[in-house]
Order: structure tokens, then C-alpha cells, then sequence
């Protein structure tokens, strides 16, 4: 089972960027966590440019959803909102409307932000933005506040109670996808 992570953040130390890597900690055997790590090569989003003329950075990220059974979305909150690239890959990935890439997958959002309220209403427009463009969003939500020190030395969140909840959010967001990945198996 391919779960495609999706970091909101371009920064290279990125706090959510870590949150995927310990969210693929918490996997079950069979089940991985591919990084989509072009995020910023997918171009602003342009309807003229949309169809056979598809730029390859949004053609890429439209590939890489089609091919995973299941999305992890971790952003980090700017201006109390979610970070434009990561609207525009949502932009390019939900058309064309009717059979767009996001159909049906499950998709679960979570976050980390430095401040103490972990990115929850920029984790709310990612779930909106996904679930108006037909995805299954799971109602999982993951604030992981002051980020700084969210991290233990192996990857792994150092807060037990953050810990279990990333487990709980990751084991669900499983369960909805193996309908799918059995469906693409066979």
C-alpha cells in the first residue's frame, strides 16, 4: 500500500516534512510512505494550461496521487491559512472536477506549526480544499504545537499522547484505503 505524504512546506528543515517521516514510523508492515518532494516545482495553477498542455510539475504530482492508495497531508500554517503552493498543488489536483485525482482517495491532514496551536486552521482548509474536490478526508485532526521541541533524536514525536494520536491517525487512514489498494492489486 503506497501512502503519498505531502508536505506544505518548502523549507529544507521543515517541521512538517518531520511529521511525515514520523507519521511513516507508525506504518504497518505493507504499507510505505512515498514523499512527494517536487512540491515546488509544481507551476501556479492556469486553466489555459490545463488539459494536453499540462505542465510537467503538476502533471508529476497528478501522477503521484493517481499511483497511491492513500494521502498524508502536513502543513504548516502562514497568515492563519495554508501555504500557497500547497493551495495551488490542491488546485491542479482537483481538475478536471468530475475525475480528478483526489476522487475517493482517503486523505487525512495533519500539521506542526512553532506557535502553540499546531497549524489546526490551516489543517481546516486543507480538509476543505481536498474534501470540495471529492476526496474521503478523515476527520483525524493533528495539531502539533510548538515544533521546535515536538521531535525526538530518532524522527519520532517525543510526546506519548502525540505519538499514540499520529499512530491512531495513520492506522485509520490505512484501514480506509485497503478497499482501494486491494481493488488495485488485483
Amino acid at each position: 500500500m503506497r501512502v503519498l505524504g505531502i508536505s506544505g512546506s518548502l523549507r529544507r528543515g521543515s517541521h512538517n516534512t518531520r511529521l511525515l517521516r514520523a507519521a511513516a514510523l507508525q506504518l504497518p508492515p505493507g504499507a510505505q510512505l512515498e514523499l512527494f518532494e517536487q512540491l515546488a516545482a509544481v507551476e501556479p495553477y492556469c486553466e489555459d494550461h490545463d488539459g494536453d498542455a499540462t505542465p510537467a510539475g503538476a502533471a508529476d504530482l497528478r501522477t503521484a496521487i493517481a499511483q497511491s492508495d492513500a494521502m498524508l497531508i502536513a502543513t504548516p500554517e502562514y497568515n492563519a491559512s495554508l501555504p500557497g503552493q500547497l493551495k495551488n498543488a490542491l488546485d491542479w489536483a482537483s481538475r478536471p472536477y468530475a475525475t480528478n485525482v483526489l476522487r475517493g482517495k482517503p486523505v487525512t491532514v495533519i500539521g506542526a506549526s512553532t506557535g502553540i496551536f499546531g497549524a489546526v486552521w490551516a489543517q481546516a482548509e486543507v480538509r476543505k480544499a481536498v474534501g470540495a474536490s471529492g476526496a474521503l478526508v478523515l476527520g483525524d485532526e493533528l495539531p502539533v504545537g510548538q515544533a521546535d521541541d515536538a521531535f525526538a533524536p530518532d524522527g519520532s514525536l517525543a510526546d506519548p499522547r502525540l505519538r499514540d494520536l499520529l499512530a491512531e491517525a495513520v492506522m485509520k487512514l490505512v484501514d480506509a484505503a485497503r478497499p482501494a489498494a486491494a481493488t488495485t492489486a488485483a
